[in-house]
Formats: C-alpha cells, structure tokens, sequence
C-alpha cells in the first residue's frame, strides 16, 4: 500500500520538478494530485508517462491524504498549509515561511535526517533555501571530521531561483542585446541580468546585507551547528538553471585538502570531480538535471589557520528544492510514516 500525495503549486517550476522526480525515484504512491491556482485549473502536467490535469487549491479536501509538497509561495502557504496539516496530511513546504519556527523542523536529508521525526508538532516540515541546501550537504562530512568555526560564501545564483519570471526576463533581455530596436527594461530583478551580474538578492537588511544572504546564515545554524559563524555575498547571475558557490572554512583542526577530498568522496549526495586541469571542475550547466551536490577545486588555504577552499555546484530546481522536497518525503516514509 502506497501513499496519497498531493503537489501543490504543480504548473510551477519547482511543483513541475517535483512531478518529475517523484516518478523518476518511484515514489511509493497510489494517487498524487496535481494542484494549482483557480487561474490554472485544468492546466495538464506531467508524472512519470501519466498527464495530470490540475485542480483548484481552494476548497480541495486534504482530508486521507499523506503528503503534500507544497510549492506556492509564503503568502499561499500561510493559507493553505494550515488547512491541509489538520487534516492529517504532512505538509513538506518549500516557501520560507516555517523555516525559521522552533517547531517546524528544517530538513536536509543527507545533514540531519533525524529532524523529520519532530514533523508531529504542526505536521509541517520546511525545505531550505536553495543556497543553503547544496551548502549544508558540502559542509556535513567535513564538520564532523574537523569542526567549522567559520564559513565565507559567495553564491552565483542563476535566475530559476527567481521563478518563471526570472528566467523570461534573462532570454528577453539576452535577445535584445542582439537587436538594436529592442527594449526589454528590468522588472524582476533591479537591474538588467543578460550580460550582467547583480549582487543582490532579496531585500536589503539594516546592517547592510540582504536576506538571501541571512538565510544562508540562519539556515546553516539551525540545519548544521548554531556555533558556526557564516557569512555569505549572494549574486545573481546569467545562468538559466544551476547555483555555484566559492566556499572558504576555517576548521578547528587541520583538515588535509586530500583527505577532505576522501571524505567528500564518501559523502551521501556529493560527486566529486577535481582535477588540477582545464575543464577538470563542474560548471552550472553540467549539473543540470543531476541530483548531486558537485564539489571541485578543493585545496588548502594557506592565510588561515587550519582553512580549505572549495567550489560547490547543483541544479538549484533539484536539490535545491524539488529533490530535497521528495528526499524529505522519502525520509519521512522510513522514519514516522511507514507505509509504502
């Protein structure tokens, strides 16, 4: 007996994602239900060789329902997930809305699968921050080998972090450059994206940094360890799928760049691919549609005490969001729900 699962926010990027990576790991489910907004009603997606038409979130009964992977955003979550939660129905939510509640745990499963069983206080489970979620799966083995004190990112994230829009925006743009009469000014990023690079992703805090970025550092803390002090520049850049992130740890001991490569290697959810020769790393565009957290030029940093640097790359739809999402599902089948 499988379960019933519901996709919420499924004509979207990331709920078309979860679609797909649901039937692509076989997710042991009898029945999944494709929702969306009333404007989307009928709207027909993709599941595995199937094709779901799409139903109205409002008034949908959640009730004899298992799971539900929501992908709609904080405003419509704050109204849906509520309803579906007590109607029995575990609610594994991408938004930020509950990631930051002391009673909603933050899951990564490769990082700290355990947290799921505290999923009973609210029958919520909240999925990271894109930026996070890669960084956190990178950080795990070597923390628990030497012990980070501290972390500097700077994350090069491409415009599927900003949904559809976003991604229009960047082929709009990119197709003007090319044609003189063209105008496509910026409306959902602050400045123009093709041929460009904005150090600013959400809005902007009083001490100066923005709140993409104080997530990365919250997220990390509550995900990881709340004693490693993070501080993160988070750019957007003009890359249709995949996040990059420059990564600098100091460790409380020393830690060996080979043996670190050893122990990544061995990492639950981490390729590693670093060869000291052109080519010889993973780039954003390669790791589309691939379910690992790549991780390439490993090497000691020599103006810290006990530091390595790497680079850290994923599909941010992926691992990201969508695959973290199912993985949490998965986690939770094992652990609490035991069923399929």
């Amino acid at each position: 007996m499988g379960y019933k699962v519901v996709v919420a926010g499924a004509t979207g990027n990331v709920g078309r994602e979860m679609l797909n990576i649901l039937a692509e790991r076989e997710f042991p489910a009898d029945e999944v239900v494709a929702l969306a907004s009333r404007r989307s009603l009928g709207t027909e997606v993709s599941f595995g060789d199937k094709t779901l038409k799409t139903k109205d979130i409002e008034g949908f009964d959640f009730t004899g329902y298992d799971i539900a992977l929501f992908a709609i955003g904080s405003d419509a979550t704050k109204v849906y997930a509520p309803i579906a939660a007590k109607a029995g129905c575990v609610v594994i939510d991408n938004s930020s809305l509950y990631r930051y509640d002391p009673d909603v745990p933050l899951v990564v499963p490769e990082v700290n699968a355990a947290a799921v069983d505290g999923y009973a206080k609210k029958n919520i489970i909240a999925n990271p921050n894109c930026s996070t979620a890669q960084l956190v799966v990178a950080l795990k083995p070597l923390h628990d080998r030497a012990k980070i004190k501290r972390v500097v990112v700077a994350t090069y994230q491409s415009v599927s972090g900003a949904g559809k829009e976003g991604m229009d925006e960047l082929w709009e743009q990119t197709k003007a450059v090319y044609n003189p009469t063209s105008d496509v000014p910026p409306k959902k990023f602050p400045k123009e994206i093709a041929f460009n690079v904005i150090p600013h992703i959400d809005v902007f805090l009083d001490d100066g940094s923005t709140k993409e970025e104080w997530k990365m550092v919250a997220e990390t803390k509550k995900i990881l360890d709340k004693s490693i002090k993070l501080t993160a520049t988070c750019v957007r850049v003009p890359v249709f799928v995949g996040h990059s992130e420059a990564v600098n740890i100091e460790f409380e001991e020393f830690l060996d760049e080979d043996e670190a490569r050893d122990i990544l290697r061995e990492a639950p959810g981490v390729m590693v691919i670093d060869k000291r020769e052109p080519g010889g790393y993973v780039t954003p565009k390669e790791c589309v549609g691939d379910y690992a957290t790549f991780i390439s030029r490993i090497r000691q940093d020599s103006t810290v005490e006990n530091g390595l640097n790497l680079w850290c790359v994923s599909d941010n739809l992926r691992k990201g969001a969508a695959l973290n999402a199912v993985q949490i599902a998965e986690t939770l089948g094992k652990r609490c729900l035991k069923k399929g």
